[in-house]
């Protein structure tokens, strides 16, 4: 078959001109390859973490200790997919990671490795993130982990969606949504029973 641009172009999701490493929040939603429910399970209501996502959570949290400026919000680890709030700040980042104080909180479960275990401070860039950049690292870390300690064929699907969250109100109802994703799984357009 020949190379046809508009058939063979993988077309950005992106917002055309918009600077992902510009401050503010921007919601995430990262599933696995296929949908495989790889973290667990939804019962009730409750998302109960198996090892694997326990791991995912391990190192979503451990995001900040790897970029200067970056912190976690709510994020919620599904069977199949997390929806979480990455929070992006130029002015910390440009701090500089020398003034930061580890962020590690005990043991990782399963072996999770830290994301950022042996980064010398001048390793740790000084200035902010993009967004992607951030999300590319949490998918690096978490699918060798896990292929590694527990299911050699984890797998994330190519990209991730996000939202530019732009005011409190927006933030509010992403929080909301994210803390209820649990509660709504048998209807979730991401859960393959509900597609059957």
């Amino acid at each position: 078959m020949r190379y046809d641009p508009q058939r063979h172009h993988r077309r950005s999701i992106r917002l055309t001109g918009h600077d992902y490493a510009q401050a503010g929040p921007y919601f995430v939603t990262i599933c696995t390859q296929d949908r495989t429910c790889w973290f667990g399970e939804v019962a009730d209501g409750i998302m109960h973490l198996n090892e694997a996502g326990r791991v995912a959570a391990a190192i979503w949290s451990d995001l900040p200790a790897r970029f200067p400026g970056v912190a976690t919000d709510a994020y919620v680890v599904m069977p199949n997919h997390i929806h979480g709030i990455i929070r992006i700040d130029v002015d910390a980042a440009e701090e500089g990671a020398s003034n930061r104080a580890p962020t590690n909180d005990g043991p990782n479960p399963a072996g999770a490795q830290s994301i950022a275990p042996d980064i010398a401070p001048h390793d740790i860039p000084t200035h902010a993130p993009t967004l992607g950049a951030v999300v590319r690292a949490f998918k690096a870390v978490s699918a060798r982990t896990i292929r590694q300690t527990i299911a050699p064929r984890f797998a994330w699907q190519r990209n991730f969606y996000e939202h530019i969250i732009r005011d409190e109100e927006s933030l509010n109802c992403v929080c909301q949504y994210i803390a209820e994703n649990p509660a709504r799984w048998l209807f979730d357009r991401e859960n393959p029973a509900a597609r059957a």
